[in-house]
């Protein structure tokens, strides 16, 4: 019986998955860095804001976190209480996901590699998918409080194999970027009316994510909202590209799409939404995608 849940790191995604476990939970504590942001969660949604060492001697922690470093650090020198369950749901990194299981469980404490996927209006919804890494029966345990924000849920394998599959999938969601932003780009240089180039391409074998979303409503009408930061798909890349290198796997076309996105990171503005990446193809060509 799941007593009490803590959440740890309220950034874009994590306050919006934490809001949901207040409906499931009567304890719930939150903590991020900045103290006012949990405080102001706990007010918005009736959490409680929480210190550090409070917060980890809930049944189930939560902690959301920009890089697997960030959690590894966290972690340091924390006294966690035996028989809890740590779910990561940073988009991390394999090999750390098996370090930190093996910390913890020198303190009796499950941890399992849960990253999920779905952007803010997921989080918001309480719509992710998630996809975990670590012991089965961990799984089991956590899944009530996982509920709380996870649509799909799936147990994916042993320690590590979470992160492996949200790094892969994104790998592929850049992949499909950077093709549709040379296709793009071929047809305006073509005089093609892309709006209408969009509808028949969503009609077709070559709709995706990226043409039936990102298109639409981040790059076409050149808002570019911030949901999910450029580095941080960077980031993800590199991860799926070491897992290929660890396999000792030829993966060309991966390896290119990293090499792209890395530019792509390096040329864009600061706070940078990962679909801002195509505008390093307009300033190649000199076409604007919209």
């Amino acid at each position: 019986m799941i007593q009490s849940v803590a959440f740890l790191g309220l950034g874009a995604m994590g306050y919006r998955m934490a809001a949901h476990l207040p409906k499931h939970f009567d304890t719930v504590y939150v903590w991020n860095r900045t103290a006012t942001k949990a405080e102001q969660h706990a007010t918005e949604y009736g959490t409680q804001a929480a210190s550090l060492e409070q917060a980890i001697q809930a049944d189930i922690i939560f902690s959301c976190l920009p890089t697997s470093a960030d959690v590894e650090a966290l972690v340091q020198g924390l006294e966690l209480k035996a028989g809890s369950i740590w779910v990561d749901c940073t988009s991390g990194v394999p090999d750390a996901a098996r370090r930190l299981e093996e910390t913890l469980a020198d303190q009796g404490v499950i941890f399992l590699d849960a990253p999920v996927s779905g952007q803010t209006i997921g989080a918001e919804n309480g719509t992710l998918t998630v996809m975990i890494g670590g012991s089965a029966a961990g799984f089991e345990q956590a899944l009530p409080a996982i509920q709380a924000f996870g649509k799909l849920i799936k147990h994916v394998g042993e320690s590590g194999a979470g992160f492996a599959v949200k790094a892969v999938n994104n790998m592929l969601m850049a992949v499909n970027l950077c093709a549709v932003a040379e296709g793009f780009m071929t047809l305006k240089a073509h005089g093609v009316s892309l709006n209408e180039a969009l509808e028949c391409i969503n009609a077709s074998s070559g709709k995706s994510n990226v043409t039936e979303t990102v298109m639409p409503q981040r790059i076409m009408n050149r808002s570019f909202p911030l949901t999910f930061a450029l580095p941080l798909l960077a980031k993800d890349t590199g991860i799926a590209v070491d897992l290929v290198r660890d396999a000792k796997l030829s993966a060309p076309l991966l390896s290119l799409t990293q090499n792209l996105i890395q530019a792509a990171n390096l040329q864009a503005e600061e706070n940078s939404d990962f679909s801002a990446a195509i505008k390093m193809y307009e300033s190649w060509s000199k076409i604007t995608i919209e």
